[in-house]
């Protein structure tokens, strides 16, 4: 919109796409990749946050799933508390049932399923007995 000759614009766009600056399989995969290792997120939130910057669902599919690897939900679970929820991972079991369920909020907004969730609060928990499943599974960006 801002080009003195608007057909400049579509040669600028084919030149990038040439030198593969607008690649979006790239873009995905960078993203994925960054959002795993360095903020430590799960698979949904890595996902949701693809979709919302429009990468086709597929592409934004094979993305999270090539960034994350052969990792499992609990291994990338237990990554999280350690560095992103340092207080919980040293403090020792866990007793305040509002410190639990802080846990549980944090880490189903990061990305993770209910059931591993549960699990890896379960081994931290003081009463793990105590925690039990949701009815259903919301979604973790609520």
């Amino acid at each position: 919109m801002r080009a003195a000759n608007p057909s400049d614009a579509d040669g600028v766009i084919d030149r990038l796409r040439d030198i593969g600056y607008l690649d979006d399989r790239r873009f995905a995969e960078n993203y994925a990749a960054a959002r795993v290792e360095n903020e430590g997120f799960g698979r949904m939130r890595v996902l949701n946050d693809l979709r919302s910057r429009r990468v086709q669902g597929d592409m934004a599919e094979q993305a999270v799933e090539h960034a994350i690897g052969d990792r499992s939900e609990a291994e990338l679970i237990d990554a999280f508390i350690e560095r992103r929820m340092h207080s919980i991972a040293v403090g020792g079991p866990i007793e305040d049932e509002k410190k639990l369920a802080a846990a549980y909020r944090k880490l189903r907004r990061a990305g993770f399923s209910s059931g591993p969730v549960l699990s890896a609060l379960k081994r931290i928990a003081a009463r793990p007995d105590a925690l039990e499943e949701p009815l259903d599974e919301e979604d973790p960006e609520e």
